[in-house]
């Protein structure tokens, strides 16, 4: 069964090709391929991400309070009206990332976060995050508003399944044709050849991961997928306009 309720650390770093193949190559010494990830393959992640009209989620978010939190629905690759996808509401308290998600049919999931009303229980669902889910959607007036994709490799610690780092590339997006099933494509969110690791840890990570961050020089960085797709689409875009508007006045 497929773990439901996360709770841990993510610290995120961002690197060229070649910074990743060098580290990737010294992780395999101690962490085994994800199993979607074997013979070296890809997978990918899509994701459609709701917020209000406003963007009020995402703003809030990019503030840095010590509480904030996102609703999305999640599939591995391009699923039909009928594959199995991940509503997820993701929260994020004093730096510990709390994620809980459940799975349903993608036309429930639609149909979930439209009207606000949880489909029928059924074997396979989890109960309380539906429960959650169904309060969340309750204080907010929500819809899409952004698709996100990226291919991925992950890895995860041998004898050891609480530490997992995963690797994302080809991060795309788009605002327009808002259904997973339309496809995994999307405008460029990166610089071509841009990876970002995230590092995902219960507790705090081992020496050995913290030696081998500090001699391939990798820094801690910042990053969320749907802040900066905002910053770039929304907030940036508008700045001009309002620059010019100042000049007028």
């Amino acid at each position: 069964m497929a773990i439901e309720v996360f709770n841990r650390y993510e610290n995120k770093y961002l690197m060229d090709t070649k910074a990743f193949y060098d580290i990737y190559n010294d992780l395999t010494a101690y962490m085994e391929p994800d199993e979607n990830n074997k013979d070296n393959k890809f997978y990918t992640i899509s994701n459609l991400y709701y917020d209000t009209e406003h963007h009020t989620l995402i703003r809030t978010s990019l503030a840095k309070p010590k509480y904030r939190e996102k609703l999305r629905i999640r599939s591995y690759g391009v699923p039909g009206s009928d594959a199995k996808v991940y509503l997820e509401l993701k929260k994020k308290v004093f730096g510990l990332v709390n994620k809980r998600r459940t799975a349903l049919k993608l036309s429930e999931a639609y149909e979930f976060v439209r009207t606000g009303t949880p489909p029928a229980f059924r074997k396979g669902m989890n109960k309380q995050v539906i429960s959650e889910i169904e309060y969340f959607l309750s204080r907010y007036e929500l819809q899409p508003m952004v698709y996100l994709a990226y291919d991925r490799i992950a890895l995860f610690c041998k004898g050891n399944r609480d530490l997992r780092i995963t690797f994302d590339t080809h991060i795309r997006s788009r605002r327009h044709d808002l259904r997973l099933e339309a496809g995994d494509y999307g405008e460029p969110l990166l610089e071509r050849g841009q990876w970002l690791m995230e590092v995902k840890a219960e507790k705090t990570v081992p020496v050995w991961l913290s030696k081998m961050l500090s001699e391939h020089r990798l820094y801690r960085t910042s990053f969320s997928k749907y802040g900066n797709e905002y910053k770039k689409t929304i907030r940036n875009a508008n700045a001009p306009v309002i620059e010019r508007e100042r000049v007028v006045l």
